[in-house]
């Protein structure tokens, strides 16, 4: 990425670290009450009620930092830690006491994210970030593995599309690849079209070279695992083609490869934690440009899949080139199959941006994706893919076309177009994400931004460790 190295503020314990005390408002008193004089004297003059985020620095008798009090407000907010960074001197720290072990890896998880800053094109240095011992009880492996998705998954995001055009993002996958000895085979240019996907190709005919269209195709893991197949949405600007986009909609385009983003994210945390999976990741990576070869409002494409595609705007060119590496996902029969799209605005307008649209045909997948986003912080909302609604996409020349006339339900009609191309009796899961933070939260800076992957790891870890464990590779 061509970045400055990632410098880890959650760090083995050494001596001198500052003592965090993490309180509950409910705790709040019996804590105090469990103190000297002068602490509950400090904390009090301070009004510290632990509030959500809240710190009250304790000195001691000649005025150095003896402690600090953090609040933890009185719910169970997972990013509450995500505060502390900001906020507390630079330093070391260490939790004093044991954390439950969820919240443990919260702790070290949210002081990490805050302190992500994308500094590649700063020619001054940063903040200078205090830094926390491991939390006792820490799963310290699968924290580090979901740090360093993230981070890349936000660091590919950020990246201006200059910087960040097909060719990189197949860099990326290259680089990944070599990291975890994965293979990766890459299709450019007239590759696609050569070798019959031509709705991609259609799609990102149009940008001159070097950024012309490409399938990345990443594979690890034993052949004869269970199969888990991850498909990312890869545009890496999109300009609307000639259904050109007005200047606000098209500000944020960068972000419009944010799928493919994620997908390769949550393919690193697949492979650093070493699940028992045949891994396959997809991506379909164009940019939407325009010039003399751009595909036309009312052109017909003929799809991988053979079904024909009349487009009724070169705007929803995300569904094209999904749909072609779909059905070549499906050729494998995966045990599980997940796309992950910067698809519609229409699931913004319905969920907002921090509550990604979850597309499910397998009811168990379904529940275990929704528990797993409760319980990992990482919340999904589920919308119908919806059938009588499929007749929006009827064309009169074509088999189907790639929107509706309607103004009405553009996200699950954009699910419907997809599953058109997943074959029948495959698992599969289709995630509609923002993949950007609007504003600044704790834990979760303005930018690019992951989401549902943590969600994800948790179920694919679960159900393919347990099928091999039953000596199966079924996941259904």
């Amino acid at each position: 990425m061509g970045e400055d190295p990632v410098v880890d503020y959650v760090v083995e314990a050494d001596s001198g670290a500052v003592a965090l005390n993490p309180v509950g408002k409910a705790q709040l008193e019996g804590w105090l009450a469990s103190q000297p004089p002068s602490v509950q004297a400090w904390a009090r003059a301070a009004n510290f009620t632990a509030e959500a985020g809240a710190v009250c620095l304790v000195p001691d008798g000649d005025g150095r930092l003896a402690s600090v009090l953090a609040g933890l407000g009185d719910d169970d907010d997972p990013w509450v830690f995500g505060h502390l960074p900001g906020k507390l001197p630079p330093g070391l720290y260490r939790i004093a006491g044991a954390l439950p072990p969820h919240q443990a890896d919260w702790a070290a998880l949210g002081w990490e994210l805050a302190t992500y800053a994308f500094g590649r094109y700063k020619t001054r240095n940063g903040r200078t970030w205090p830094r926390l011992a491991w939390p006792e009880g820490a799963d310290r492996p699968h924290v580090e593995r979901t740090t360093a998705a993230i981070r890349l998954v936000r660091d590919l995001i950020n990246t201006p599309a200059a910087d960040m055009g097909p060719a990189d993002l197949a860099a990326a996958a290259e680089a990944l690849a070599v990291e975890h000895g994965a293979t990766v085979q890459v299709l450019v240019g007239d590759g696609p079209l050569a070798a019959e996907y031509p709705c991609i190709h259609a799609v990102g005919r149009a940008a001159a070279p070097p950024r012309q269209p490409r399938l990345i195709d990443l594979t690890w893991g034993d052949e004869g695992a269970p199969r888990l197949t991850l498909v990312g949405k890869g545009v890496c600007f999109d300009s609307g083609g000639l259904d050109l986009k007005p200047s606000p909609n098209m500000k944020l385009m960068k972000k419009d490869m944010g799928g493919a983003a994620h997908v390769l994210g949550l393919a690193s945390m697949v492979m650093a934690a070493r699940l028992p999976v045949r891994l396959r990741v997809l991506i379909p990576a164009v940019e939407n440009a325009v010039s003399g070869d751009s595909m036309r409002p009312l052109d017909v494409l003929r799809t991988r899949k053979g079904l024909t595609v009349e487009v009724g705007n070169t705007d929803a060119e995300g569904r094209l080139i999904l749909a072609d590496a779909l059905w070549e996902a499906g050729r494998e029969r995966p045990d599980l199959l997940i796309d992950l799209a910067t698809l519609t605005g229409a699931a913004r307008s319905a969920l907002g941006t921090d509550l990604p649209a979850l597309f499910c045909n397998d009811e168990r997948l379904a529940a275990d994706l929704l528990a797993a986003g409760e319980s990992e912080g990482d919340p999904l909302w589920r919308l119908p893919l919806f059938k009588p609604y499929r007749r929006m996409l009827d064309s009169k020349v074509a088999d189907l076309a790639n929107v509706s006339d309607s103004p009405y339900a553009g996200a699950i009609t954009a699910a419907l177009f997809l599953q058109e191309f997943v074959p029948a009796g495959i698992s599969w899961a289709h995630f509609d994400i923002m993949a950007w933070n609007g504003a600044a939260r704790p834990g979760r800076p303005e930018g690019g931004e992951a989401l549902a992957i943590r969600a994800l790891f948790a179920v694919i870890a679960k159900r393919f460790t347990v099928s091999a464990v039953a000596g199966t590779t079924s996941v259904g």
